[in-house]
């Protein structure tokens, strides 16, 4: 059976642990978290070891969750790859495009399945809408929330918008080619609100928004194409589809037939761990691998650097 922990137990570390507790086919080594206490609170919810440093965990697990902050993901993950431990990495991969770059080439060379935590990809109604997605013109996305304090030791960018980014790069399928983008710092010291204008090469066009000082949450994707416009909503978990139909008979117009589907809430978080689970069994490729998350880091810091420029 494949063991497996998890580094970094805070908000979310704690969510992947439930995840992984709840697997009957994987054993649930430990988990590590800089703070003691918490981390001794967190294994004896789910009824593991809790280690006080990353090497005693790493010597006792084949696979290991990481969720640590932004800021500790290069050094964290690149100690378990040099272990020969397969990682699932939360998003963003890194903290530089630097870092990404090296732990891609670390987890190629030692052979490791490399996941990045782009939850999104794991969604139900994003896996649903795909099948109806063939080349997309213009997408618009917004992805709003309240201030919580997590991830502010990076910009709302690496934050939130980076999800969208990912999204956006495995939709559309083409090289990004100019970036307009505008941000500014409300609460925190980094940037906490974003807009970036995004053009591919192919022509598609998006129009990106993120925030975590809003009033309410948000998370939806409107996406148009020749044939359909399709609406995401993340947080009704619903999708709206128009379609263009031709009748037929002579003088007749295209007509705009539209749909809603209800998607089932599902567990995202948990099919996420679970393919991880399958993929470092296995050896086969991750939906979303260190390339992918690698790509979104570098459109992310692209769009950082045009907002700096403003």
């Amino acid at each position: 059976m494949l063991r497996a922990g998890v580094i970094g137990v805070g908000y979310l570390g704690r969510l992947h642990a439930q995840k992984i507790a709840s697997f009957d086919d994987v054993v649930f080594s430990g988990v590590c978290d800089a703070d003691r206490e918490r981390g001794k609170a967190v294994a004896q919810e789910f009824g593991t070891s809790f280690f006080e440093n990353t090497r005693k965990l790493l010597r006792e697990v084949d696979a290991v969750s990481i969720a640590v902050p932004t800021t500790a993901h290069f050094r964290v993950a690149r100690e378990a790859m040099r272990a020969g431990v397969h990682v699932l990495l939360e998003k963003p991969i890194a903290a530089t495009v630097r870092e990404g770059r090296t732990l891609v080439r670390e987890a190629a060379e030692r052979g490791l399945v490399f996941q990045i935590g782009h939850l999104e990809r794991f969604n139900s109604a994003v896996i649903s809408a795909t099948s109806v997605l063939k080349e997309p013109r213009f997408i618009e996305c917004h992805r709003l929330g309240m201030f919580g304090g997590r991830g502010t030791d990076v910009d709302v960018v690496l934050d939130l918008m980076i999800h969208d980014i990912d999204l956006l790069l495995s939709f559309v399928r083409s090289p990004v080619a100019r970036i307009s983008a505008v941000g500014v710092p409300v609460i925190s010291s980094n940037v906490d609100i974003a807009n970036a204008r995004l053009t591919f090469a192919n022509g598609c066009v998006a129009n990106v928004t993120a925030s975590r000082v809003s009033m309410r949450k948000q998370r939806k994707i409107r996406i148009f194409q020749e044939d359909a416009y399709v609406s995401m909503d993340f947080v009704e978990n619903q999708i709206q589809i128009y379609r263009r139909t031709f009748p037929t008979g002579p003088g007749s117009l295209p007509e705009i037939t539209g749909e809603v589907l209800e998607t089932e809430k599902g567990d995202a978080l948990r099919d996420e761990i679970r393919s991880f689970v399958e993929c470092a069994g296995t050896g086969a490729a991750p939906r979303v691998s260190g390339e992918d998350g690698l790509a979104a880091l570098e459109v992310a810091f692209r769009i950082l650097r045009k907002m700096r420029r403003r």
